[in-house]
């Protein structure tokens, strides 16, 4: 099976760019109630992805609350590049699976690098449930 049959398109997907301020980022995650988000740059490759706890530590270590101060800070500042790292079109459903593992979505981009859509843990698991049993002997 193509990973395509399972693609949730970028269009579809909420993001957030790493030239997002602190505050743009945590407003997009909690007005879609996400714990995790991708991450792209301006020319639409993949960056990341920035996971709740992410925001949480790097608020904790600035020891500064304030609004105005999660302005001054980009998400590009707490990004973790190897946390759930993309895969291409062309992944095997074993690896997706192996990759759902660890996140709740999996990042897909095309050869280029550029974002084009997830792959959803809830969507990996239905395509297990519902393929057809091999025969038995």
């Amino acid at each position: 099976m193509n990973v395509l049959m399972l693609l949730k398109p970028k269009e579809t997907v909420k993001y957030i760019y790493e030239n997002n301020t602190l505050r743009q980022g945590l407003e997009k995650m909690r007005a879609h109630s996400y714990t995790a988000i991708p991450v792209i740059s301006d020319d639409g490759k993949y960056v990341g992805t920035v996971s709740e706890g992410d925001f949480l530590y790097y608020i904790v270590d600035l020891r500064n609350n304030a609004i105005t101060e999660k302005e001054k800070h980009r998400v590009s500042d707490i990004i973790r590049r190897e946390f759930n790292p993309a895969v291409k079109i062309d992944v095997s459903m074993d690896e997706l699976l192996r990759r759902a593992v660890h996140q709740n979505f999996v990042p897909v981009v095309d050869d280029w690098g550029t974002f084009i859509g997830i792959v959803t843990r809830q969507d990996i698991i239905k395509h297990f449930i519902d393929a057809p049993s091999p025969p038995q002997a």
